[in-house]
C-alpha cells in the first residue's frame, strides 16, 4: 500500500457527510476468504517460522462516515492450520498448545477503534477486541491500515483492503506447550479484502 493510496481513502471517506444516526451510517461487508489470510509468526529453536489459519466465519459491519464505530466478528478454524514445517503442525493442535481437538475456533471481537489524534486513520489506528483461544478471552489490540482499490474513485468504496498487525503472548491463553523450542510471542499479520453487501 502506498501513501498515496492511503491519503486518497481518507479524503474520500472525509468528503463524505456525517450520518445522523451512527447505527444507519452501519454498512456489512463480506470477506473475500480467497484473497484473504490470517498469517502467524513464531520462533522455533531460535529460527522464525510462518503458519496460515483460515477464517471459518467473519461479520463485518463498516461505518464510513465514522470508521470507529465499525465492527468485526471474526471466528478462525484452529483444526485447517497450517505451517512450513509438517512436523510441528501436530505438536501445535494438540493439547498443549492449540489443542484443536476441544477448542476448534479462535474468535476476535471487536471493542474499539481508535483513529489518530485527528480521527484519521493514516495516523496510526489500532484496534482493540477480545481474542479467545482455548476459551481463555482477553484483549489484544493490533495496528491497522484501511485502504480502498487502487487506481478507484474516490468515493468508490465497493471494496476496502484491511492490515492488522500485532503480537500476543501464547502463555497468557493456556498454550504453553513445548516452552524449551517456542518462544512465548506470536505475531500476527492479517490481509483481508471485503465488500460491501447492499
Amino acid at each position: 500500500m502506498t501513501d498515496l493510496t492511503r491519503r486518497t481513502l481518507i479524503a474520500g471517506l472525509a468528503a463524505l457527510p456525517f450520518a445522523r444516526d451512527a447505527h444507519a451510517a452501519l454498512t456489512p461487508y463480506v470477506l473475500a476468504t480467497a484473497r484473504s489470510s490470517v498469517e502467524f509468526t513464531y520462533t522455533l529453536s531460535g529460527t522464525a517460522q510462518t503458519g496460515t489459519m483460515p477464517v471459518q466465519t467473519a461479520q463485518i459491519l463498516i461505518d464510513t462516515r465514522r470508521l470507529q464505530n465499525s465492527r468485526v466478528d471474526v471466528v478462525m478454524d484452529v483444526a485447517r492450520a497450517r505451517t512450513k514445517l509438517p512436523f510441528a503442525r501436530g505438536p501445535m493442535l494438540g493439547s498443549s498448545v492449540l489443542n484443536a481437538a476441544r477448542y476448534p475456533t479462535i474468535r476476535f471481537v471487536t471493542t474499539k477503534i481508535q483513529l489518530g489524534p485527528t480521527g484519521r486513520i493514516s495516523e496510526g489506528a489500532t484496534v482493540t477486541g477480545d481474542l479467545t483461544v482455548r476459551d481463555v478471552t482477553r484483549p489484544v489490540t493490533l495496528n491497522s491500515d484501511l485502504y480502498r482499490r487502487p487506481g478507484s474513485a474516490v468515493d468508490d468504496l465497493d471494496i476496502l483492503f484491511i492490515r492488522l498487525v500485532g503480537a500476543l503472548n501464547r502463555h497468557e491463553f493456556g498454550a504453553s506447550g513445548y516452552p524449551d523450542l517456542v518462544q512465548p510471542m506470536i505475531g500476527l499479520n492479517i490481509r483481508a479484502e471485503i465488500i460491501r453487501q447492499d
